[in-house]
């Protein structure tokens, strides 16, 4: 039988034919499949590092061999057993907020996901329950307005995740490579001085990320913050990406108005602040151009080292300039920039605001900043502070980064009330500045990389320097123990990091500390410089007495602040007026 083909046909017949046969007639290879799915950037850029011959980190390889959200019935069968996870699954884990902290504790640590640091009264006490039924029995609140409860046996580690939810809160990629908890100002919406209320934006941004699979994984760990220009800060400049309320003026080629202002790469422990960008940011439009700055740094990020796989060595890398073209490729047009003559002067933070009663922006309300002891709460001071912000205020509690606790919309009627209630717990809504800005990581009571007991010396350090050197003003002291520096050391006026102190030449060593000097954020933004190293844990409350004495013996007038005087002072000098000091 005859087929008749079209011209058409005749032509593709032909076109095949010839290339088959250019091909010496072999079959043409298909080109390989393209990653597809959530996970496909990650993916790529993992393909892109292995086709240059680059090494993936294990977390890297761990990722793609399971990745952690696939994972979950492991979990359930680890915990149905109530097993210790191997170290892939250990880091795995974390994507549900859970860290395994042997050899310190033979245990999980589960930290949470609360924007903007806010909480109804319900789920404050629901906390407490959680810590008693499947922790040890505390909580800590965190640097980033957080909370995390400890000592979780692995048995224990299904039901506490799952339990959080309940609670309408999430731990759901509050650690490992992924963005963490989105803070903001602690105040928002009821702060007499801010431009923006926050709460919104990192409420937006946390189920943004929460509803995007695509946005976990990153080359490592990414924080994000809003601060809306309150008396109490957010550090938003410690952050990857750091919105800044700002009030542009007329008189430039941008609208007048309330915009975030963009500063990108803050990271302390590696000695570097969030750097303005320039740019400026209308409100409504902020989620998107984080989201198109997390999706450039998902596809350039270094996978093969972990110590350079933060958003801040792409810039390092590439410079400013280039990262914000791929962000506007992504955007699909231009990010507006506005002079620094256009930005209005930001009103400055009040470094007490978090302690004691304040008056709010709503006539006749007040909130009440809550002591904590080093973010240190028992389950029934707990209960205690959600009953009372029921009972008195507007039934929400505010996290802050100095690790306590506000209570919002208390009347010009209840305060009173609401502070004896405070005290009956044992808590306090009045201490002094030393205790105030006293900062504390966790520790090598909870974490195996910390050097130091940095909650106990803490402690120490304050009941010394409070009888040996008491403070008339603000003062920040922060204690962290390593130098994955969570309780950001180098911004405190006095900064200290674990170390390990060597005590005799056969290499025997002890607890103790390196100590800097002259830290500083906000309008204060600086790195602090070391002045001492190797100091004994108990020596140190002396040292930091005999500096603090120094300041109040030698500052210009009482009015120069302690980061004021350190900075006009080089570090041999700060030395040799503290070892001038005696103190008894």
């Amino acid at each position: 039988m005859s087929v008749d083909f079209t011209l058409d046909q005749k032509r593709y017949l032909e076109g095949f034919a010839a290339g088959f046969s250019a091909r010496g007639g072999q079959r043409a290879v298909p080109p390989a499949p393209q990653p597809m799915g959530p996970d496909a950037a990650h993916v790529s850029a993992q393909d892109r590092v292995s086709a240059m011959a680059g090494k993936l980190t294990d977390q890297e390889k761990w990722k793609r061999e399971a990745h952690p959200f696939d994972a979950y019935p492991r979990l359930v069968a680890q915990a149905r057993e109530n097993a210790a996870p191997k170290p892939a699954d250990n880091f795995r884990w974390r994507y549900y907020g859970l860290f395994y902290v042997a050899p310190t504790q033979n245990a999980y640590m589960c930290r949470l996901r609360i924007p903007n640091g806010c909480l109804m009264h319900w789920q404050f006490s629901g906390l407490a329950d959680l810590a008693e039924n499947y922790g040890g029995g505390y909580l800590h609140v965190t640097t980033r307005a957080n909370i995390q409860i400890r000592e979780i046996e692995p048995r224990n580690a299904t039901d506490i995740v799952e339990a959080i939810q309940d609670l309408g809160l999430w731990s759901k990629g509050s650690g490992a490579d992924n963005i963490r908890n989105i803070t903001g100002t602690p105040t928002a919406g009821v702060d007499p001085q801010e431009l923006i209320d926050t709460r919104p934006y990192a409420r937006a941004m946390h189920h943004h990320i929460l509803n995007d699979r695509s946005l976990y994984g990153l080359p490592r760990k990414f924080n994000i913050a809003f601060d809306g220009a309150g008396l109490i800060g957010a550090l938003e400049d410690t952050n990857d990406i750091g919105y800044q309320a700002v009030k542009v003026v007329e008189g430039h080629d941008v609208a007048p108005g309330v915009y975030f202002r963009l500063a990108l790469g803050g990271i302390t422990g590696h000695k570097d602040f969030a750097r303005d960008t320039g740019v400026i940011v209308a409100p409504e439009e902020a989620i998107e151009v984080a989201d198109k700055i997390l999706r450039v740094f998902i596809e350039h990020g270094d996978r093969t080292n972990r110590a350079k796989a933060r958003l801040k060595y792409v810039f390092d890398a590439w410079g400013f300039d280039k990262f914000l073209v791929a962000v506007e490729a992504k955007l699909g047009r231009k990010l507006p920039r506005a002079p620094a003559a256009a930005i209005a002067p930001r009103p400055c933070q009040d470094r007490v605001a978090h302690i004691g009663v304040r008056k709010q922006k709503q006539a006749g309300l007040n909130w009440i900043g809550v002591a904590l002891p080093l973010g240190k709460m028992t389950p029934e001071q707990t209960r205690g502070l959600a009953e009372i912000a029921r009972e008195f205020g507007d039934g929400s509690l505010r996290l802050t980064v100095w690790q306590n606790v506000l209570i919002t919309g208390v009347s010009d009627a209840r305060v009173e009330q609401a502070v004896a209630a405070i005290d009956s717990l044992g808590l306090s809504t009045s201490v002094s500045p030393i205790r105030a800005g006293l900062v504390a990581c966790t520790g090598n009571f909870g974490c195996r990389f910390a050097a130091a007991d940095t909650k106990s010396h803490a402690a120490q350090i304050a009941d010394y320097c409070e009888a040996v050197a008491p403070m008339d003003g603000p003062i920040n002291i922060h204690l962290t123990g390593c130098h994955h520096s969570c309780a950001q050391h180098y911004i405190g006026d006095i900064g200290l990091i674990g170390a390990r102190v060597p005590v005799n030449e056969e290499g025997d060593t002890v607890e103790g500390y390196h100590i800097l000097a002259g830290g500083g954020f906000a309008e204060d933004a600086g790195i602090a410089t070391e002045l001492y190293q190797n100091v004994r844990a108990e020596d140190a409350p002396r040292m930091v007495a005999k500096i603090l004495s120094a300041y109040r013996n030698n500052r210009s007038n009482v009015d120069e602040t302690f980061v004021a005087f350190a900075r006009r002072h080089d570090s041999e000098t700060l030395r040799r007026l503290a070892d001038e000091e005696t103190t008894a």
